[in-house]
């Protein structure tokens, strides 16, 4: 017995969504308007929390509520990335007990406050790694940690101005985290 992925529409294949696209195409360009829109929003007024899995959840929960069932929830299958199969992600059974550590390590590095730029860069590059790994939903995950991490950084005193990375670079930096990562985040960081 095949077992299909309730995120799937059975009859379309399609991640099942709240805005009836039947295709990839559609999806992707409704995802991508209404996505905008929120993004917009947060940037201008993030979202208080705790820089904690809840926070995580309310970030992607408001950035993709209009888009899918399942925004804010942590996602219930394993994952790989399809073009690097050998990529695993944190198991779904993990996620709680991985974000659990991951969390608690960002708070006791006292939410990178108080630390010099370079401190700054090489904490932010293992908690980007370790989020980026956890790989919380089924779909949204690096927008929703570039926008959790741009709001840890703001509350730390720092920028992170992901304009100055191509997307190339981000997509490198997840793909190769020991070499790349560290990069693309001092790439990005400022004090302004």
């Amino acid at each position: 017995m095949v077992r299909r992925s309730t995120y799937l529409d059975p009859d379309t294949g399609v991640l099942v969504n709240l805005v009836s696209a039947r295709t990839e195409a559609e999806l992707s360009t409704a995802e991508h308007d209404l996505v905008i829109v929120r993004h917009i929003q947060l940037w201008e007024r993030p979202l208080a929390g705790a820089f904690d899995l809840p926070h995580l959840k309310a970030i992607h929960r408001f950035l993709f509520s209009d888009v899918y069932p399942f925004a804010g929830e942590a996602r219930t299958v394993d994952l790989c990335k399809v073009d690097d199969p050998g990529r695993h992600f944190v198991p779904a059974r993990l996620i709680s007990a991985c974000a659990a550590r991951i969390f608690a390590d960002i708070a006791a590095d006292n939410y990178l406050c108080g630390i010099d730029r370079d401190t700054f860069v090489d904490r932010m590059t293992e908690h980007f790694v370790a989020i980026n790994r956890l790989h919380p939903f089924r779909e949204g995950n690096g927008r929703t940690l570039r926008l959790f991490l741009h709001d840890l950084a703001a509350h730390a005193g720092f920028r992170l101005d992901w304009t100055r990375a191509t997307r190339a670079q981000v997509v490198a930096a997840c793909r190769d985290p020991l070499n790349r990562a560290r990069q693309l985040l001092d790439q990005v960081t400022s004090t302004d």
